[in-house]
């Protein structure tokens, strides 16, 4: 969840999306992360019941 990092080819984007969702979440007090146990990629979003 680096940004800038990708595993895209040169010129085919880069890798800012899930560091910006990583800050989005955490502004409201939940968690990102990836499940390494799925047979696919899966991130799993926790958010905290909204008051």
């Amino acid at each position: 969840m680096e940004p800038f990092y990708t595993s895209k080819e040169v010129g085919k984007g880069t890798g800012l999306g899930l560091s910006i969702s990583l800050g989005i979440v955490r502004t409201h007090g939940g968690t990102l992360e990836y499940n390494k146990l799925s047979k696919n990629t899966q991130f799993v979003i926790q958010l905290p019941p909204h008051a």
